[in-house]
């Protein structure tokens, strides 16, 4: 999404491509009765990034599909139009998830990934989860959504390989749980998953990523940006790992003659296309583009819910999050469009895209 966004001047530039890429990008009614009334995207914006790691060899109605919202991001722009916030919402957090007819579902606590598959049932499919979830976001905060998203982190992996890798820094040491090789150098997963959590697989060397800045390949990138077991900070470091992973994709996008190379533009754009579905609110991709064109890298702000830290709860026997007063003055503020305003305030939850 940002990614088009940044590409606006080259795509003014060539209707056949912009036509071409807009064609690429599924588009679906996702956000439901979430979605902002007013149809328009002239004042501030918000959307609703949903990210979902299904397996490339699960269809997505099949009975074991995973149906779980596993990264929930606010993108906030200010009606200026000339920067974009980045809000991570805490898969474990604690909240109340209101009744949706659409899939049968009657309402209740639970962690707030579980609006997802809960708003799935009854057929109501991956818009029905993201309708939920959506839902779920605006009675807790407030906020309307003028457009939203659902993005196949599988679908990152063309994205970054049309890009040649991406530079990133690495800011702790992590550890995948989910891709290794054993001792003649065949891959094989490091860790089995349990209920206490991930369990070494004898004789199999896990992938490590390092501190510091370096470049990585499509796979790298895709597995570094999945991980939270064995993180320090868990999920708070995986949100901010795809934070920094989106600031990346921008920054080598926009510094490596890609917008100024229709062909490779051409490539990229329909990764990325290819990588979301899109709820354009009602707006045609094209005023989406043309009105977020100002929008660089470099004016990109990550910010850190619950400031990054841990604000855990035992509730029925599960490990929540509860969202700190804090937080909730955050996403107020992203519904009143005074984040700047936040930020000068909270210094310390801006997150850092370096090592």
């Amino acid at each position: 999404m940002l990614l088009v966004l940044v590409s606006a001047a080259a795509l003014a530039g060539s209707r056949a491509l912009l036509n071409r890429y807009t064609a690429s990008i599924g588009q679906e009614n996702l956000l439901g009765d979430a979605a902002d009334p007013h149809v328009s995207i002239d004042g501030p914006i918000n959307l609703l990034l949903v990210g979902i790691d299904q397996r490339i060899d699960q269809r997505d109605d099949s009975p074991d599909a995973d149906h779980n919202a596993d990264s929930i991001m606010i993108v906030h722009i200010p009606a200026s139009h000339d920067a974009a916030y980045l809000v991570s919402v805490p898969r474990d957090s604690y909240v109340p998830i209101p009744p949706y007819p659409r899939s049968g579902y009657e309402g209740g606590h639970a962690k707030i990934n579980a609006a997802f598959p809960n708003g799935y049932g009854n057929g109501a499919g991956r818009a029905g989860g993201f309708g939920l979830l959506a839902l779920t976001i605006k009675q807790l905060t407030g906020i309307s959504f003028n457009g939203g998203a659902i993005v196949d982190f599988a679908g990152f992996k063309s994205l970054v390989a049309a890009l040649g890798g991406v530079d990133m820094c690495v800011d702790e040491r992590t550890v995948s749980v989910h891709i290794g090789h054993d001792a003649h150098g065949r891959y094989q997963m490091p860790y089995t998953m349990t209920d206490d959590g991930p369990v070494a697989v004898a004789g199999v060397t896990p992938q490590v990523y390092q501190p510091g800045c370096q470049h990585l390949a499509d796979w790298q990138a895709l597995d570094y940006v999945r991980q939270r077991e064995l993180l320090p900070d868990g999920d708070y470091g995986r949100q901010r790992h795809q934070q920094q992973f989106i600031k990346a994709v921008l920054k080598q996008a926009t510094g490596s003659g890609v917008l100024t190379s229709p062909g490779k533009l051409d490539q990229v754009l329909r990764a990325a296309g290819q990588a979301l579905t899109f709820d354009s609110g009602g707006i045609s991709v094209a005023d989406w583009i043309f009105t977020l064109r100002g929008i660089r890298s470099g004016a990109l702000t990550m910010l850190k819910t619950n400031g990054g830290t841990f604000n855990s709860e035992v509730i029925n026997g599960q490990d929540t999050e509860i969202l700190s007063d804090t937080s909730l003055q955050l996403f107020s503020a992203v519904r009143e469009d005074t984040v700047p305003a936040f930020v000068a305030a909270h210094p310390d939850w801006v997150a850092g895209d370096a090592a």
